[in-house]
């Protein structure tokens, strides 16, 4: 079968959960190949786990300046990666980073490139969410090997143990008149929460919350269910919620198996991040609200007196077992 190359998600001690969904994609259509750009000793770090999500081989494309450039030693590597081995497609993360190099590659390689992927065919077909969210349609390149980026979430990260063979790409320099310098890194706040993209739950609070202070039932419920929390554009613009948390078209596109919607009127810029979750649950006291349209289950009523509820029964259950 044909080699399918997919970009290593990490942060150089470990590899995100986005890679390994992406390594499930991949065995639709050939032989996952996985691609590791980072600084030295970065491969040896993650191979044996890329290996025990089905990597029949690690590309390792290590150097010093990995992390000084905005994505250029990814682009880099999967081209040399795709000279060697011309795969049937190339895989990345539908995140901001991913979407920048798989635009990049595909300039670079004069081949189609297909965003926000949620599917995939063993034909070739992609299915892709366009349009802010609006229309799901069903595509396929027509030119040099496909650059496919699929929205983290899409695919159930599956063990399949293999034996992977380690192979070696040499990076040329770069060129940094052609190339955007990272000049500063800050660590993002995180607590003991799971990531927001990679998180099963995620509990997002809205307008409707009314506050800073109001997101506190959501946290409640989200911390009951083992969830992310989450927030709409309208939240964070109003200053209740960090930007980082952001879930929509401008902020991180999320696929949970299930999406927890509370006080969220449901405008298609955050409807864009979040229809594809499994199972959708809005809380809102308009009965008109947009949000009801891809609910699978819809209560009409207050959140602070439906969200503290359901933490109740959540925490009970829990106990229970």
């Amino acid at each position: 079968m044909p080699d399918v190359l997919v970009l290593v998600d990490h942060d150089e001690e470990r590899v995100l959960k986005s890679t390994y969904e992406l390594l499930a994609a991949a065995r639709r259509l050939g032989d996952p190949a996985a691609v590791v750009a980072g600084t030295p000793g970065t491969t040896a770090r993650v191979k044996e786990s890329l290996a025990r999500h089905g990597a029949m081989s690690v590309y390792a494309a290590e150097s010093t300046e990995a992390g000084d450039f905005l994505g250029t030693s990814s682009v880099d590597a999967l081209a040399l990666a795709v000279r060697q081995v011309s795969p049937a497609a190339v895989l990345v993360s539908a995140t901001t980073d991913g979407k920048e190099v798989a635009g990049r590659l595909a300039a670079r390689l004069d081949a189609g490139v297909l965003i926000d992927a949620v599917d995939l065919d063993p034909s070739g077909a992609v299915t892709q969410i366009v349009f802010g969210g609006s229309c799901t349609v069903h595509a396929r390149v027509t030119h040099g090997i496909p650059v496919i980026a699929v929205r983290p979430g899409s695919f159930e990260p599956e063990e399949h143990p293999v034996e992977a063979t380690q192979h070696t790409l040499a990076l040329p320099p770069i060129d940094p008149s052609a190339s955007a310098r990272v000049v500063a890194r800050r660590a993002a706040l995180a607590g003991d929460r799971p990531a927001l993209t990679e998180a099963a739950v995620v509990v997002s609070g809205g307008r409707g919350v009314g506050g800073a202070d109001g997101f506190e039932v959501v946290e409640e419920l989200a911390d009951a269910l083992g969830g992310a929390v989450g927030a709409s554009r309208a939240a964070v613009d109003a200053g209740y919620y960090p930007h980082q948390y952001q879930v929509g078209q401008t902020g991180k596109s999320v696929s949970p198996q299930l999406y927890v919607a509370l006080g969220i009127s449901g405008a298609i810029q955050h409807l864009a991040g979040m229809q594809t979750s499994k199972t959708i649950v809005a809380v809102n006291k308009d009965p008109e609200a947009p949000v009801f349209g891809v609910a699978d289950y819809g209560v009409v009523g207050d959140l602070f007196a439906v969200a503290p509820q359901l933490t109740r029964e959540v925490t009970a259950r829990r106990t229970e077992r």
